[in-house]
């Protein structure tokens, strides 16, 4: 039964993956936004039923391989970055935003970098070994995303853009960053369970 939980944990950072994937090839110029914005929707909606699978899992299980309040924390952790994605998708369909900033760049690598770290250290989960690495990688990656905003914010208000776009392009900005900062809530959850466990 204990594998379970750590196979599901590992299927929802997958998803992670999936959606930064998606978010990366939406904001490149010229990809078809709908289909794209579609393919995400999907991925979200899946991402949604492994965390449901897992609180299943906990409510049906008398032993856990960890304290229950942790798995739903690590579970609505993940679920919380796979909402910012399709969040920072869904502005960028909705408010038909054709030109995105080469600034964003930085913010997008953070983002993929980080969900292939997560995906990479669930497995690790079951032995609780070689996961230090992984909360002080994304720790660090979340420093640089930070910078990355901070920069792209100020090009935004640099006179540049027209008001609207400003107005657009701040919301998109500010939902990556939000799942820059999901990321890292999930290595800090992480951090405190192999402390837990150690």
């Amino acid at each position: 039964m204990e594998g379970s939980f750590y196979d599901l944990f590992t299927e929802s950072a997958n998803h992670l993956v999936t959606g930064a994937s998606l978010l990366t090839e939406m904001l490149a110029n010229g990809g078809d936004r709908e289909a794209i914005a579609a393919r995400m929707r999907d991925a979200e909606h899946a991402a949604d039923e492994t965390t449901h699978a897992i609180i299943r899992r906990v409510n049906q299980t008398f032993v856990t391989p960890f304290d229950r309040e942790d798995i739903y924390a690590l579970a609505s952790g993940l679920d919380d970055i796979m909402d910012e994605m399709d969040h920072a998708v869904d502005l960028v369909l909705l408010y038909e935003v054709h030109e995105l900033p080469e600034t964003l760049s930085p913010l997008i690598e953070v983002i993929q970098r980080c969900a292939d770290l997560t995906a990479e250290a669930m497995p690790k989960l079951a032995a609780m070994r070689d996961l230090e690495e992984f909360w002080i990688e994304v720790n660090r990656l979340e420093n640089i995303g930070d910078k990355a905003y901070r920069r792209t914010l100020a090009n935004l208000f640099s006179g540049e853009f027209e008001t609207l776009t400003v107005i657009k392009l701040k919301d998109i900005v500010e939902a990556l960053e939000d799942a820059i900062d999901a990321f890292e809530a999930v290595a800090n959850i992480v951090e405190q369970i192999a402390v837990k466990e150690s």
